[in-house]
């Protein structure tokens, strides 16, 4: 490692695109590298020179040239739950309505999951803010998790055939075929497991909930914001938060009812 110079990342990353891996993947893995590195020197187990080059390596991605506004309609939601496999429907369910990131979700365990009270408390090692948070639970959603097998033991809540899922890409596509979605980060318009959290969010703010309860919700802060520092906010409040959700959407979709049978009408 010592001998890494500035030209040598640069020539990893031509390499790796003349590869065909695209620019995020590519500062992905010296991302990883970069870490390693800080560990090394944080240990004295290397020179600063070694640091430098890979402080001085520019990522290969401008700064929001990935950004992605892919937001599901709830009437496109509804048909890609219908559509998934059963031992999927639930972790899908679970990132519309609660806007978790797929790796708490897939790590959630039910010593995590209070169905009683309808949060889910999670750790500051569990979430990539580094901070403790409380995520509320749906009626709708505790619902569905009430079906799930393991309660009451510290397992993991998402299993198939006794064990954990770790990826339901495949699922997803399958999913999406039949419900008419298109699946996919580099397919036109295509839709990702991560959009779910955007979409979360969107319809959070169409409901009507306060931003500092949305924020805390999804696990971001904006420290120079002085009313969200001083805005105490409660299990009770992020209760009400969800149940709102929930009434919005419950409208949303009798809206949707009332204008296909009016279609139908029309047709007839």
């Amino acid at each position: 490692m010592t001998k890494i110079k500035l030209a040598d990342l640069k020539n990893y990353q031509a390499e790796r695109k003349d590869d065909g891996k695209s620019d995020s993947y590519v500062d992905q893995e010296l991302g990883a590298a970069k870490r390693v590195v800080f560990e090394a020197f944080d240990n004295d187990l290397i020179s600063g020179d070694t640091l430098k080059a890979f402080k001085r390596c520019k990522k290969l991605l401008k700064k929001g040239a990935n950004a992605r506004d892919k937001v599901l309609s709830y009437a496109e939601y509804k048909k890609l739950e219908a559509a998934l496999p059963d031992h999927t429907k639930a972790i899908v369910a679970m990132t519309f309505w609660t806007g978790m990131r797929r790796g708490e979700i897939l790590k959630l365990t039910w010593s995590k999951v209070d169905l009683q009270n309808r949060l889910i408390r999670l750790k500051a090692e569990d979430v990539k803010e580094d901070k403790p948070k409380n995520i509320p639970i749906s009626k709708t959603l505790r619902s569905i998790l009430m079906q799930l097998p393991g309660r009451g033991s510290d397992d993991f809540v998402f299993k198939y055939k006794g064990k954990p899922i770790y990826d339901i890409r495949t699922a997803l596509k399958i999913g999406c075929a039949a419900a008419d979605i298109p699946y996919g980060r580099n397919t036109e318009n295509g839709f990702t497991l991560h959009d779910l959290r955007r979409t979360a969010k969107t319809f959070m703010r169409k409901a009507g909930i306060d931003k500092n309860i949305r924020m805390l919700i999804f696990g971001h802060s904006n420290t120079s914001d002085m009313d969200s520092r001083y805005d105490i906010i409660d299990e009770q409040d992020l209760l009400t938060a969800v149940d709102q959700l929930e009434i919005y959407l419950e409208n949303v979709d009798q809206s949707v009812d009332q204008q296909q049978k009016r279609s139908s009408q029309k047709e007839s």
